[in-house]
């Protein structure tokens, strides 16, 4: 079992598969989740955390990473904007400092959350 001690928070780094061998424990007859924490020095809010992200199947999720993006200029119309029967499915979400993402009906929902999500941490 890796454990790396990063600065003087002293917050540790668990991999995948310590995590994974964690949550095993915790499933073994008799054995309560604040033991487990206990025995490997973590918060049982933290297991408690790992159990669900395991049964969701995200244990390992990493989050956020970068992706790249290119970035181009929004003509200026000078036409009017086509019938709202053909952009009915059009959504724009403004966010702070004059940002916006505009997407359709058609985007997928787990790459809108990334990418919402990466934007905020940016702000």
């Amino acid at each position: 079992m890796k454990i790396e001690v990063l600065g003087t928070e002293r917050r540790r780094r668990w991999s995948l598969q310590d995590k994974l061998q964690i949550v095993e424990e915790t499933m073994q007859p008799g054995v309560t989740v604040t033991d487990v924490a206990r025995r490997h020095g973590l918060a049982p809010s933290v297991v408690f955390t790992w159990r669900r992200l395991a049964r969701e199947g995200r244990l390992g999720d990493a989050g956020p990473a970068f992706m790249p993006v290119e970035i181009t200029p929004v003509p200026v119309q000078t036409t009017p904007v086509a019938s709202p029967s053909r952009r009915t499915g059009l959504i724009e979400i403004v966010l702070g400092r004059g940002r916006r993402i505009r997407v359709d009906r058609e985007v997928d929902a787990e790459a809108l959350r990334r990418v919402l999500q990466v934007v905020e941490s940016l702000s």
